[in-house]
């Protein structure tokens, strides 16, 4: 497997690059932004799997080159950085990051989540939503809220929604069955694919940034020790 690793510090990254291919994956190293972009342009090896980005890059800022790679490609992106404030992780998930981890980090954990995005199915390979297409309706319906499951649309009192891949699915899953409360694992198992109990705090950090998206703060709500749950909005 093909992965990307984005550093600009040599030493961090001889140490990472050896650990991951010790586990089998085949890592290219980019020490810039820009270099980034360059490796990630059509050639005739294989396609990077995922993208491991570290934020503080010499020539431009982290978030700013996964925006231009999320216009280029769908490739799994998971953010390495030491900024380990919520606001810096709802802007790098905004932005189309898969996932995100904070330095120092267990190396079994940057494995596990590694995997666990590259597992991911590209759009067309039949998500969540695509289930729902086949077998149930089109669209969602929960007061203001429409959900077009085909087109992966979300609109709020006719106004679009802009929403990551794994915002729309985390979404779509639990508007499937408004009422219901979802159980975290059951969650983490159907939209990252994984039992990995470490993604639990993405999950937290996805749920927040739905929230502040839809601007309909009682939509989702938390049931304490549980999971979470569609709130039917009142007609």
């Amino acid at each position: 497997m093909r992965l990307l690793l984005v550093e600009d510090d040599d030493h961090v990254a001889a140490a990472l690059a050896a650990v991951l291919s010790r586990h089998g994956f085949d890592v290219t190293h980019a020490r810039s932004g820009e270099e980034a972009l360059r490796a990630l342009l059509p050639d005739t090896g294989a396609p990077f799997a995922v993208v491991l980005l570290d934020l503080g890059l010499p020539d431009q800022d982290g978030f700013e080159v996964c925006g231009r790679i999320r216009k280029r490609t769908g490739i799994p992106v998971i953010m390495v950085t030491a900024r380990a404030d919520t606001r810096s992780k709802i802007h790098g998930l905004n932005l189309g990051a898969d996932d995100y981890v904070v330095k120092p980090y267990d190396t079994g954990e940057l494995l596990a989540r590694i995997h666990a995005v590259a597992r991911r199915k590209p759009p067309a390979g039949g998500g969540p939503e695509e289930a729902q297409e086949a077998s149930g309706p089109r669209s969602l319906r929960l007061g203001s809220l429409v959900i077009e499951l085909p087109n992966r649309e979300v609109s709020v009192a006719g106004e679009a929604v802009p929403l990551t891949r794994k915002e729309f699915d985390l979404l779509a899953l639990l508007a499937q069955r408004p009422g219901v409360v979802f159980r975290r694992e059951q969650i983490i198992s159907e939209v990252w694919q994984t039992s990995w109990e470490g993604t639990g705090r993405t999950l937290e950090v996805h749920i927040a940034s739905l929230r502040s998206k839809l601007r309909l703060p009682a939509l989702i709500e938390t049931v304490r020790g549980v999971g979470y749950k569609i709130v039917v909005p009142a007609r």
